[in-house]
């Protein structure tokens, strides 16, 4: 199961993402923050993945269209608070040169300004 929570720092949307983010409803949900972020205006955008436990392939691609996403909107999507496991997968996949990633939240928040 995965469960997002939205927030805001200033101007910044953050999405925290808690649970496993893998094929099936979970990334269903995952797309349609993103979108429902995106339509909203959001520009700046940090998911939080501190508290996700685990992301299969099915959850990297998801990642890879939500960055899609949000750059053809004009925005900007970082990722904040990596567990070792999905850093070592992002790491394994390169995925890790394409992403800017930070070690929290309010870090990947002011690196915008």
């Amino acid at each position: 199961m995965l469960k997002i929570v939205k927030d805001k720092l200033k101007d910044v949307t953050v999405l925290r993402l808690e649970g496993k983010l893998v094929i099936g409803d979970e990334v269903e949900e995952f797309r349609k923050a993103i979108t429902e972020a995106v339509k909203e205006g959001a520009k700046k955008i940090v998911i939080d993945l501190s508290k996700l436990s685990y992301m299969d392939s099915t959850g990297l691609g998801e990642l890879v269209r939500a960055y899609t996403t949000v750059k053809k909107a004009n925005g900007n999507l970082k990722l904040a608070s990596l567990t070792e496991k999905v850093k070592d997968l992002m790491f394994m996949t390169k995925l890790l040169t394409i992403f800017e990633n930070y070690d929290t939240v309010e870090e990947a928040a002011g690196s915008f300004e």
